[in-house]
């Protein structure tokens, strides 16, 4: 004789499952909020006119605020940031660290865009003079992920070592030194640097807060599906 089993869905489970999904179309809707707020804000910072100024160890600054700063780069151990897009193209990012001074934390310059080639990107490609040097560019960050899936460098990673999305930490570590707080955008004018675009135009603010409120319309739908499903549920049946 064949018994037969049934497994039965509990109750409770789409409502958890829609109510978690509610949940984090929310947090995404947030997150495209955030991010269009700090690209208008870099915008607006980038528009903004200002004077050169002399960078020194322990100066006050403030995001995207024109400097230059003096020194000799450090040839040997450079950073190659991968899964860059511009212009929906794939790349890396160059940072070089800029020796300041012999008792000073290091300054992480980002020298621009190269584009990702077959072959990679080899030493010679990205080797700069190590001669004192003055350097114009504007204070800015490391590009950052929503959710970093994987260590920023490979455990057995050489120089100039690829990283993906790396924090400032993550570099410290890598050198084995202190660096600034944060990074030097090269200016486009500077020599030895590559494409330098550092407010790109394809994924504007707009975009972002267009994305929230898909987002966010996703979730209320979802959210008033689950309302009407539950109070169906509710009510007496003959």
């Amino acid at each position: 004789m064949n018994v037969s089993t049934q497994t039965t869905m509990p109750a409770w489970l789409p409502f958890l499952v829609g109510t978690l999904l509610v949940v984090q179309f929310a947090g995404l809707g947030i997150w495209q909020i955030n991010r269009g707020l700090e690209k208008r804000t870099a915008r607006e910072a980038v528009s903004v006119e200002s004077g050169l100024v002399a960078w020194s160890d322990g100066m006050q600054i403030h995001p995207y605020q024109r400097l230059m700063a003096s020194g000799h780069f450090d040839n040997d151990r450079q950073f190659l940031l991968d899964n860059i897009i511009l212009n929906n193209r794939y790349g890396h990012y160059v940072l070089t660290p800029l020796v300041v001074a012999e008792n000073e934390p290091l300054l992480i310059v980002n020298r621009g865009w190269l584009e990702k080639t077959p072959g990679g990107i080899d030493a010679e490609q990205i080797h700069i003079d190590t001669s004192s040097v003055a350097v114009r560019g504007r204070a800015g960050s490391l590009p950052g992920a929503g959710n970093r899936m994987r260590d920023a460098f490979s455990p057995d990673a050489t120089w100039p070592q690829h990283a993906v999305f790396p924090r400032l930490t993550d570099l410290e570590a890598a050198l084995g030194q202190e660096v600034q707080p944060f990074v030097l955008l090269m200016d486009p004018q500077d020599q030895q640097g590559f494409l330098r675009q550092w407010v790109p135009e394809e994924m504007g603010p707009n975009r972002h807060f267009a994305y929230a409120f898909q987002w966010f319309a996703m979730g209320a739908v979802l959210a008033g599906l689950l309302v009407w499903h539950y109070r169906r549920r509710a009510l007496p049946h003959d």
